[in-house]
C-alpha cells in the first residue's frame, strides 16, 4: 500500500479519521472529503504531508468526480476507497417526509454508488473499495427506517459491486455496531467518553467499540493480505448482535 491513494468520504472525523489514520499510518496518500473544514484542515495538520482534504457534501455528483481525479492524482494513483459518509434522521415512519427520507438516502447510499461510477474507473491496476453500514443493517430499534434501509442496501450493494467491478476491484462491507467517536471529533467538539459499566457489559468482548476498532477491519480489507476476500459482509459489534436479551 505503499505510497498508493485512498479516498476516503467523511474521512475528517470518527470512524472516518481512524480510517484515514491508518491507511497513511500504512505508508498511503489519503484524500479525505468531510463537509466541515474545521475538521478537514485539523485532520491535515494532524496527520502529516500524506494527508489531502476536500471540502463538499458527499450527495454532490460532481464533487465526488472531482475527488476521484485529484485521488488518482496522489502518490501512485489510487487503490482504495472507502464510503464512510452517514447520519440518521430518527422519526416515527408516519411523520417522516419524503423530504427526509430522500435526505438520508442521499447522503448514506447514494454516495457508494458515485464512488463506483467515478472513483473505481480510476484505480490504477487493482484495487479495493470498503463500504461502511452499520448493525443497523441486521436489527433496528424504533423510528430508524431510512438509516436503516440505506445501511441493508450498502450491504446488498457491496456484494452486487463485488461482483460487477472484479476481479480489478474488491469490494467489501463493514456493518459498526455501537461506536464511541467521542475523542474522534474535531478540537472543539471533542470530549470524554460517557460511558457505564452497563454500556460495556452489554458486549460480549465487555466495551463499547472504539473508531480504531473499525479502521483495523477497512485497512486489512483495503490490503493484498485480502486479496481473496470480496463480497463479504463484516460486523464489528463487539459481539452485541449475537447476544440475546430479555428484559427480567
Amino acid at each position: 500500500m505503499e505510497d498508493d491513494a485512498a479516498l476516503v468520504t467523511a474521512g475528517a472525523q470518527g470512524i472516518g479519521l481512524a480510517c484515514s489514520a491508518a491507511l497513511i499510518d500504512a505508508g498511503m496518500h489519503v484524500l479525505m472529503i468531510d463537509r466541515d473544514g474545521k475538521a478537514g484542515r485539523e485532520a491535515v495538520k494532524t496527520l502529516g504531508e500524506r494527508a489531502h482534504f476536500i471540502k463538499g457534501d458527499v450527495a454532490d455528483e460532481q464533487l465526488i468526480a472531482q475527488a476521484a481525479k485529484q485521488a488518482a492524482q496522489l502518490g501512485r494513483g489510487l487503490r482504495s476507497i472507502v464510503s464512510n459518509a452517514g447520519f440518521m434522521i430518527r422519526k416515527p415512519v408516519a411523520r417522516l417526509t419524503l423530504k427526509q427520507w430522500n435526505q438520508v438516502l442521499a447522503t448514506n447510499l447514494t454516495p457508494a454508488f458515485l464512488l463506483a461510477k467515478y472513483a473505481a474507473p480510476l484505480i490504477r491496476t487493482s484495487g479495493a473499495m470498503v463500504l461502511i453500514a452499520s448493525s443497523r443493517s441486521v436489527q433496528s430499534e424504533p423510528d430508524t427506517e431510512s438509516y436503516s434501509a440505506t445501511k441493508g442496501g450498502l450491504v446488498a450493494l457491496s456484494h452486487a459491486l463485488s461482483v460487477s467491478l472484479g476481479p480489478k476491484l474488491r469490494v467489501n462491507c463493514v456493518s459498526p455496531g455501537w461506536i464511541d467517536t467521542s475523542e474522534w471529533q474535531r478540537s472543539d467538539k471533542r470530549k470524554a467518553p460517557k460511558l457505564s459499566k452497563e454500556d460495556h457489559a452489554q458486549h460480549p468482548v465487555g466495551r463499547v467499540g472504539r473508531p480504531d476498532d473499525v479502521a483495523a477491519l477497512v485497512k486489512f480489507l483495503l490490503s493484498d493480505e485480502a486479496g481473496f476476500i470480496t463480497g463479504g459482509h463484516y460486523l464489528v459489534d463487539g459481539g452485541m448482535t449475537r447476544k440475546m436479551i430479555y428484559v427480567e
